[in-house]
């Protein structure tokens, strides 16, 4: 929950240093950057709307954290099926209401949350150029 202290000015401050740096990159180094930063780049509002849509993890499959996503998938899916179908609806709430409530602070910092991965993105690919020494 670190990324939760963390606020638009930090993560803008950050965007605008790797901005920096990008710019002093060859244009040829830049262009080799900017062809797989747009394929890799993450949009908030995609992250939010499976959030939103899909409590259950699809969010985090979005941002290649899979485990994650398989964990509060399966939780979800034993809530779902002990609630509606085994009979044990209080377990089966309560497992729904507990994906809900971690899943929830994510929902309302989804921007914030896409910012961090996609500094976090720029910071590896410009890492790629300083290993070349071109």
């Amino acid at each position: 929950m670190a990324l939760l202290t963390r606020d638009k000015e930090q993560l803008r401050l950050e965007e605008n240093q790797l901005r920096e740096q990008i710019a002093t990159l060859s244009v040829e180094q830049k262009r080799q950057y900017y062809a797989q930063e747009v394929r890799l780049i993450k949009d908030p509002d995609t992250y939010a709307a499976l959030n939103w849509a899909f409590v259950a993890g699809l969010h985090h499959f979005y941002l290649g954290k899979w485990s994650r996503g398989l964990i509060n998938l399966a939780l979800m899916t034993l809530g779902v099926i002990f609630y509606f179908l085994v009979g044990f609806s209080l377990l089966g709430a309560a497992l729904i209401v507990f994906v809900f409530a971690i899943e929830l602070p994510q929902l309302f910092n989804s921007e914030n949350v896409i910012h961090d991965y996609n500094n976090q993105l720029m910071k590896r690919l410009l890492a790629q150029f300083d290993h070349k020494g071109e």
